[in-house]
C-alpha cells in the first residue's frame, strides 16, 4: 500500500531526475558525460572548504562552496584540455579523482570531529526528504521538493533563454563562434547548471543517483531520436519513469525475496539502467534489433543482387537456367536466407521459377544488367587507377557493386570492355 510518504520520495525523485536530465542531454551531445560525475564528485572539497571558512555547518554557506569548487572543476578540466594537450575524457579524470580525493583528506584529517554523514554524501537519503518540510504558500512540503523543483524550473528556463545558442555551440562550436554566440560562455553555462543542480540534489540524493541522472536518461532519449528538442522531453519522460519505477521496484521486489525493502535510490538508478537496455535493444534506428534487421536487409539485398548477377552471367553464356539447389550451392548461402531473397525475387517479378529450374523475366534481365555494369566499370576503373591481379579485380569489384550510387556510377566512365575482355552492358535509351 502506497503512503504519502512513498508518492513524495517518487516526487522528490522525478523532480531531482528531471532537473540532472536537462544539462545531461548537452553533456552527451558534447561528449562531455562524464562531467556530471566529476562535479558530483568533487562538490565533497567544496562542502569541507565552506566549512573551515565559515566554522558552521550553515547548507547557504556549504551550498556556496559546492558550487565555486563545481564551476572550479569544469575550468580546470577546460584549462588541461586546452594547454596541456590533453583529450576531455583523460581531463576530466585527472581533475574529478584529485579533487574527490583531496575533499577526503579534509574530511578525515581536519574535519573528523564534525558530523558530515558519507553514507549522505555518497548514498543519499531520499526516503528521508519528506521529513525535513518546509513553508511553501501555506502548505508544508519537503525541503527537498521546494530545492529540485526549483533547479528544474531554472534549467528548463535557461534552456529556453538559450536555446538557439545551446544547440548551435553543441553541435558546431566553430559555427557559434563565427556567428557571435559566445559558444565559450554557453560552455561555462551550462558548466554552472551542473554544478548548481549537483549540490541541490545531493544532499536529497547523493551522488550515485545524481551521476545517472545526468547520464542514462540523456543516453536513452539519444537512442531514441535525433531532434534537440525531443531529446530533453524523453530524457524526462525517461527520468520521470525511472524514479517511479526504482522507488516501487525498492519497496515490492525485496519481499518476494524475504526482505523489508532496499536503497531507493539505487533502485531508481537501476531502473534507468533498465530503461536504458530497453531502448537499446527495441530502438526503431540505433538499438540492437534494427541493427539485426537491417544487416540482415542488407544481406538480403546483396543475395538478390548476386543471384541476377549469376543468371545474367549464365545467359551470356547461353546456358538459360540453373536449378535452385545448385545457385544455391555456388552463392554458398544459408537455406534461409537464399529463400527469402528468392521469395523476393519472384514477388517483385525479377525471376521465374518452374520445376526447380530459376530463370531472369524481362524486368529482372534489366535489374541484372545494370549490376553486371556497374561491376565490370569496376573492374575497370580499380584496373587504371590500382592496378593488380584480375582475380583480385573481380573479388573487389563484387563488393563494391553493392554500394555504388547513380552519381558513383557517372564517375566510373563510358568503358566497353572490363580488364577479363568481357563486354560491358551498356545503358539503353528508353
Amino acid at each position: 500500500m502506497m503512503t504519502a510518504i512513498d508518492w513524495w520520495i517518487i516526487v522528490i525523485g522525478a523532480l531531482c531526475a528531471s532537473a540532472c536530465a536537462l544539462p545531461g542531454t548537452l553533456l552527451v551531445l558534447r561528449r562531455m558525460s562524464l562531467m556530471g560525475e566529476a562535479i558530483s564528485h568533487t562538490v565533497l572539497p567544496g562542502i569541507a572548504i565552506a566549512f573551515l571558512v565559515t566554522g558552521t555547518r550553515d547548507p547557504i554557506s556549504m551550498f556556496i562552496g559546492a558550487i565555486v569548487i563545481g564551476i572550479l572543476t569544469a575550468l580546470f578540466v577546460h584549462v588541461i584540455q586546452t594547454y596541456g594537450k590533453v583529450e576531455i575524457g583523460a581531463s576530466i579524470g585527472i581533475v574529478f579523482t584529485v579533487l574527490f580525493a583531496f575533499g577526503l583528506i579534509l574530511i578525515r584529517q581536519a574535519l573528523d570531529h564534525v558530523h558530515i554523514d558519507p553514507d549522505c554524501v555518497l548514498y543519499g537519503s531520499i526516503e528521508f526528504a519528506y521529513f525535513e518540510q518546509e513553508d511553501l504558500f501555506g502548505y508544508m512540503v519537503p525541503r527537498s521538493f521546494i530545492i529540485n523543483g526549483a533547479m528544474l524550473l531554472v534549467n528548463a528556463l535557461l534552456l529556453l533563454l538559450f536555446y538557439k545558442e545551446m544547440k548551435i555551440a553543441s553541435f558546431d562550436h566553430a559555427l557559434a563562434k563565427s556567428q557571435g554566440f559566445k559558444p565559450e560562455l554557453m560552455h561555462y553555462v551550462l558548466m554552472t547548471m551542473t554544478a548548481v543542480t549537483a549540490v541541490a540534489a545531493f544532499e536529497s540524493v547523493g551522488s550515485i543517483l545524481v551521476v545517472a541522472m545526468f547520464i542514462v536518461p540523456p543516453a536513452t532519449a539519444y537512442l531514441l531520436t535525433d531532434r534537440y528538442w525531443m531529446l530533453m522531453v524523453i530524457a524526462i519522460i525517461v527520468a520521470c519513469l525511472s524514479s517511479v519505477i526504482g522507488h516501487l521496484s525498492a519497496i515490492t521486489v525485496p519481499t518476494w525475496f524475504g526482505f523489508s525493502g532496499t536503497v531507493t535510490s539505487g533502485a531508481m538508478t537501476v531502473a534507468a539502467g533498465a530503461l536504458f537496455v530497453i531502448a537499446w535493444i527495441c530502438s526503431p534506428r540505433h538499438g540492437l534489433v534494427a541493427l539485426v534487421v537491417n544487416r540482415m536487409v542488407v544481406k538480403i539485398k546483396i543475395l538478390k543482387e548476386d543471384v541476377l548477377g549469376i543468371l545474367w552471367r549464365l545467359e551470356e553464356r547461353d546456358q538459360q537456367s540453373l536449378v535452385k539447389q545448385q545457385l544455391q550451392e555456388l552463392l554458398q548461402s544459408n537455406k534461409t536466407m537464399f529463400a527469402i531473397a528468392m521469395f523476393s525475387l519472384k514477388k517483385s517479378g525479377s525471376v521465374q521459377s518452374h520445376a526447380g529450374i530459376v530463370q531472369l523475366t524481362k524486368d529482372g534481365r534489366t535489374q541484372a544488367s545494370s549490376i553486371i555494369r556497374t561491376h565490370r566499370l569496376w573492374e575497370v576503373y580499380l584496373d587504371k587507377h590500382f592496378p593488380q591481379d584480375t582475380h583480385q579485380l573481380h573479388h573487389a569489384a563484387s563488393r563494391l557493386e553493392h554500394v555504388t550510387t547513380d552519381a558513383m556510377q557517372e564517375q566510373l566512365g563510358t568503358a566497353t570492355h572490363d580488364p577479363h575482355g568481357s563486354e560491358v552492358p551498356q545503358i539503353k535509351d528508353e
